[in-house]
């Protein structure tokens, strides 16, 4: 959603790109941990939240809502992913979670603070 808020909304290549490189060392963590093996913890059927919704979800008023609400969503699942390799014994992909999401703040803040120039 980033990528695309960039790419078609701002229509700022610099940012697309650098939110397109992020995209794919996520796809490289994916590979590194086994797609085949992580689909296998994926249950929707009995998932507590699967049919859930929160209010604010449905309430985006613009581009930028849709902006900070992913923002957010990357951030989060990045540490997700960092916290819970580490179970595994798998520093370097925890590590490049880490770098992920370090490297998400550092754009959002360039963003919404005007700092960034696309």
């Amino acid at each position: 959603m980033i990528e695309e808020y960039f790419r078609f909304l701002q229509n700022s290549e610099k940012n697309s790109i650098e939110i397109k490189k992020m995209r794919h060392s996520l796809i490289d963590i994916e590979t590194a941990l086994g797609k085949e093996k992580l689909l296998k913890f994926r249950d929707t059927d009995s998932d507590c939240f699967a049919g859930e919704c929160r209010p604010e979800e449905l309430n985006r008023q613009s581009g930028e809502d849709i902006l900070r609400a992913n923002f957010i969503r990357a951030q989060e699942a990045s540490r997700v992913i960092e916290e819970y390799v580490k179970i595994c014994q798998t520093s370097s992909i925890s590590e490049s979670a880490k770098k992920l999401r370090f490297s998400l703040y550092s754009i959002e803040k360039k963003v919404f603070t005007g700092t960034e120039n696309g």
